[in-house]
């Protein structure tokens, strides 16, 4: 599996790797939920060149992950929003946030809290079942074949 092919695997996790797959992107995402918006504000907080941001961002906007607002005329200045489609990426970052404040919090525990805006309670992000709303772990799922998934090559008899 070569890395510039991985978005045309028949596999989600190969797909969505092609996109978020290197640590600046997720770290662009990260500040992106945290309501940071702006070229300026992402370079100060990551501490990263100019010329990686950009690439970053591009290629971000082009898989539609983010887009470009302007917020300024003159001079001419962007800013960049979160799409729907990148929206959906929330449940990817918080599943990496339970796990970091299980495994790797340390003793003074978790370096964020996350409020539910409905309830107003503190909670931990973890994943249910859509269908019956059940805890979701890996010792209670079954992996099956989707109507995506790509065909077994032909055993060969001979």
């Amino acid at each position: 599996m070569r890395w510039d092919e991985l978005d045309r695997e028949a596999c989600s996790v190969a797909r969505t790797l092609a996109v978020i797959g290197d640590r600046w992107s997720l770290l662009i995402l990260r500040d992106c939920f945290l309501r940071v918006r702006r070229f300026e504000e992402f370079e100060a907080r990551l501490r990263i060149t100019r010329h990686l941001l950009a690439d970053r961002l591009k290629k971000l906007v082009a898989a539609g992950v983010l887009v470009r607002v302007a917020y300024q005329e003159r001079p001419r200045r962007y800013e960049y929003r979160l799409t729907e489609k990148g929206l959906d990426l929330n449940a990817v970052l918080l599943a990496m946030v339970h796990w970091g404040d299980t495994h790797m919090a340390g003793e003074s525990g978790a370096p964020k809290l996350y409020e539910h805006r409905d309830c107003g309670g503190i909670f931990d992000p973890t994943m249910c079942c859509s269908a019956c709303g059940g805890a979701v772990t890996a010792r209670n799922i079954r992996i099956l074949d989707g109507p995506g998934a790509a065909s077994a090559p032909a055993a060969n008899d001979g």
